[in-house]
């Protein structure tokens, strides 16, 4: 079946949204109230793109959004399983949910997400947490009314799980959480099987949407306000390779950098063994995409590269480095850093801290490894105890974040371009916003500037954010 096909499936959903809407009107009418859904989004930013299809998908059904938990006839919870305490909170809330639906039985508890695509994990539901409504996995996000038009007719829990992902269903309704920024799937999936990582097995294969398709929801975007596109994908620099008409990801960037209108280009994640120098030019080249890279190291020792299967060696991760800033000489970078990875010896964590002081991030993701049940790590030998983990992280930070500071030390007096996205949530009159390289900015201002592009001169440096005044 072709993607066009598979086009035509949530045109079949529509029936069920409006099933489902004609029921939350005689609710209302006999209620004088709406139905209300809570939702919660954990993990990634592709979950929380997926989520704003699914409020889309609920609003278009009748239901209200409400932001108490307490009061929705509907809660949601959009999974994430790359960590274990991730999972832990999702039963530590289903736990709290099951006293709620005893107080109103007409509750529907809704799991969706990465987390429920794992067969050890509908087990436990099955024994636990039986009480759930209704259960799929990331694979089927567009039969989100079907399955709660089967719930309430039936009465039956509803598990729609797939172990094999269909074609990309494009058109789904969307809500975004801002007028002036949205992110944007490329592609769907990894090929990668990093050897610590459970998404492989849960968001499936590489496969791209078509690049028409891609600048058509732009340039709409575009149209309604938006002026930053954040392209996602699980590792956009290889897409396009299952594409039937081959397109890279560098030609897709020079393709959507033409789009009038679109002020900003950001993209994540990017996978350093399949960044080529094709793409390195079109960053350069390319007006509109942002100064800034988000480049995954993981760890600085080519051994524990090998065992996490990252297929790139300390040596031609720096090469790249080296590569990217002479062609952007301004160019911020970031990261993802693992420490405490099996057999990680204190000479590999050496290595971690020699790459951190030779790329000088501007901003790190740091993260102690978490065994995930399913992944080839899980099952090594020469797991590393807690308490050897733990002083590597902090050692790890005591390099790091002096090195943040520096490098934000030196935008002090620079006049930069800032795209104000919302208020302090400590004082309604200071102003949030990123720079182009990614820098968090805050200054004093007003609402009416939220979704501008504005000059800020950066006055004092916090370390993780900078202090500026509106030029």
């Amino acid at each position: 079946m072709t993607e066009k096909n598979y086009n035509s499936l949530f045109e079949q959903q529509k029936n069920y949204v409006s099933q489902i809407n004609d029921w939350n009107n005689e609710y209302f009418k006999l209620n004088g109230k709406r139905r209300k859904f809570y939702c919660l989004t954990m993990g990634c930013q592709m979950n929380a793109h997926d989520s704003e299809k699914i409020i889309g998908m609920l609003k278009d059904m009748g239901y209200d959004e409400t932001a108490n938990e307490n009061e929705a006839d509907f809660v949601i919870y959009n999974t994430c399983c790359v960590r274990e305490n991730a999972e832990m909170k999702v039963y530590g809330k289903l736990g709290w949910l099951k006293n709620l639906k005893k107080k109103n039985p007409e509750l529907l508890i809704v799991l969706c997400g990465c987390m429920v695509q794992q067969d050890t994990v509908i087990e436990q539901l099955n024994k636990t947490y039986n009480y759930v409504d209704i259960i799929f996995g990331t694979y089927n996000l567009y039969k989100l009314p079907e399955l709660i038009a089967t719930r309430i007719e039936t009465g039956s829990q509803v598990c729609d799980i797939w172990k094999e992902h269909g074609e990309i269903v494009e058109d789904l309704p969307t809500v975004r959480e801002y007028k002036y920024k949205s992110s944007v799937n490329i592609m769907y999936g990894c090929n990668n099987f990093c050897t610590y990582c459970i998404v492989p097995y849960v968001r499936g294969r590489e496969r791209s949407r078509q690049p028409e398709d891609i600048l058509k929801e732009i340039r709409e975007l575009v149209a309604d306000g938006v002026k930053e596109i954040m392209l996602l994908g699980q590792n956009v620099n290889s897409y396009g390779k299952n594409l039937e008409t081959p397109t890279t990801f560098a030609q897709l960037l020079r393709q959507i950098n033409e789009v009038e209108g679109l002020e900003r280009i950001r993209f994540m994640t990017s996978h350093p063994k399949d960044l080529s120098d094709e793409l390195i030019e079109a960053m350069r080249d390319c007006d509109k995409i942002c100064k800034y890279l988000h480049l995954p190291v993981q760890s600085g020792s080519s051994n524990v590269l090998k065992r996490m299967n990252r297929n790139y060696t300390k040596e031609h991760y720096l090469g790249l480095v080296e590569k990217i800033k002479k062609a952007i000489p301004d160019i911020m970078l970031s990261t993802d850093i693992i420490v405490g990875f099996p057999g990680e010896t204190e000479e590999d964590f050496q290595e971690t801290l020699d790459i951190i002081r030779k790329v000088r991030y501007s901003t790190a993701f740091t993260f102690i490894y978490s065994k995930r049940t399913g992944t080839p790590a899980a099952n090594m030998e020469d797991q590393i105890p807690e308490d050897v983990v733990k002083d590597r992280f902090d050692r790890m930070l005591n390099v790091l974040n002096p090195i943040i500071h520096e490098i934000n030390n030196s935008q002090v007096g620079q006049v930069l371009d800032v795209l104000v996205e919302d208020t302090s949530k400590q004082d309604e009159n200071i102003m949030t916003g990123r720079a182009n390289n990614n820098s968090l900015v805050h200054f004093e201002g007003s609402k009416d500037l939220i979704g501008q592009i504005i000059k800020v001169k950066i006055v004092d440096n916090k370390t993780f954010y900078l202090i500026g005044e509106r030029v």
